[in-house]
């Protein structure tokens, strides 16, 4: 608390934008420096504030992260700017105008929902991460949109808003949290809230199992640039019992059909690798359907197909060799195509892609991709590379 109240003085605002570009290797000099002419509470401060920023970029873009304010568990486990927003369109889309975030952290959801023009009640118990939410929401200059409150948010009553958006803390002084009954405050208390709400949102840990969904809620996968980031329950929707994978940017969303599961089938042509959200959400046979396949095992979700067919929610590879797990086989064969550039991928294999590599050691001008799976139970190696359309349009 008392190095943010140093950083939001003239002085202390002076000195972090004097610091913005510190690499971690000058520090040490810079500190010494500067402590010539300020406090070395402030200056310290001040680094550390730095870095923070620095690493936040990442998830909420140079700009917005080079004003904002963070703490160590802010930066690693805020919502990423770009999911935040999408999560935020969906509540106005709705025709929410306003919105109770509890277990706010340090606001980037806030922030998110403020800016799509959302009135935010913002509440977290912990005093420093409510004063970086206020800092934040000011810094932004959307403190006249939200409302920071520090308190228990058990305690707090959400009946003057449209929706409910929850958050509980999914780490503890031991790590990541998979137990959504462990969760501060647990999943129960949450769905409770969210049932008492008009409509509701619940962020939660991607693994969660699907037996864990109350049948009240919609739950979407969310992944951004390919990395799997959250799943959501949405309530009062209308979409209970619903299922669908959100892939950003985009949004592109795949809604679940409730299809049977795929056919297991022999190696084609081509190899589809649905995105982690797919996956999570159990929609592989959705893009199965789209792209015409099968599944090479009945346990493994990768697609098999003859044709190139288009799709939003999967990756596409041309299959040129199909080999059982060898690895001086493999090597032979990457040698004589003289492979240098070599992207493992596994699913359903205890090989390590990087133990691959040191055994196969790739030498050449070429690249290529080795999937390391099973076909109809046995363990297979499949090369190729990213499949490119061909004719009329083709890039």
């Amino acid at each position: 608390m008392n190095d943010l109240a140093l950083l939001l003085t003239p002085e202390g605002r002076a000195l972090l934008d004097e610091v913005r570009d510190t690499a971690p290797a000058q520090e040490l000099a810079v500190a010494t420096r500067l402590r010539r002419d300020h406090p070395a509470e402030l200056v310290s401060a001040a680094l550390g504030q730095a870095r923070l920023r620095q690493r936040a970029a990442a998830k909420f873009g140079a700009e917005d992260a080079g004003r904002m304010f963070f703490t160590p568990d802010g930066v690693e486990q805020s919502t990423r700017a770009r999911v935040a927003a999408y999560r935020a369109r969906r509540f106005a889309e709705l025709g929410v105008t306003s919105v109770a975030d509890l277990c706010c952290g340090i606001g980037g959801d806030a922030i998110a929902l403020a800016r799509a023009g959302i009135r935010v009640l913002a509440v977290d118990r912990d005093p420093v991460t409510a004063a970086v939410a206020r800092a934040n929401a000011d810094a932004l200059g959307l403190a006249g949109l939200i409302e920071v409150r520090e308190a228990d948010v058990t305690e707090v009553d959400t009946a003057g808003y449209d929706a409910v958006f929850v958050d509980p803390a999914r780490r503890g002084g031991r790590g990541r949290i998979f137990d959504p009954e462990a969760y501060s405050p647990p999943l129960s208390w949450a769905v409770g809230a969210a049932l008492a709400a008009p409509r509701a949102a619940l962020k939660i840990a991607p693994g969660i199992p699907h037996e864990a969904v109350p049948a009240e809620a919609g739950a979407e996968w969310i992944s951004d640039g390919g990395d799997v980031k959250e799943a959501v329950l949405w309530f009062g929707t209308g979409a209970a019992g619903t299922v669908r994978a959100t892939l950003l940017p985009g949004p592109r969303t795949l809604p679940g059909r409730g299809l049977p599961d795929p056919q297991v089938r022999a190696v084609g042509r081509y190899l589809y690798e649905p995105d982690g959200a797919v996956i999570r959400a159990h929609l592989v046979a959705e893009v199965a359907e789209e792209v015409g396949g099968g599944l090479l095992d009945a346990t493994i979700a990768y697609v098999t197909a003859d044709e190139l067919r288009p799709t939003a929610f999967a990756s596409a590879y041309e299959i040129t060799d199909r080999l059982p797990f060898n690895v001086k086989r493999l090597k032979a064969l990457l040698r004589e195509r003289e492979v240098g550039i070599l992207t493992v991928k596994k699913r359903g294999s205890a090989v390590e892609p990087e133990e691959l590599r040191r055994k196969v050691r790739p030498q050449g001008p070429h690249s290529a991709t080795v999937f390391l799976t099973r076909v109809a139970g046995a363990p297979t190696m499949l090369i190729g590379s990213p499949a490119r359309p061909s004719g009329p349009g083709a890039a």
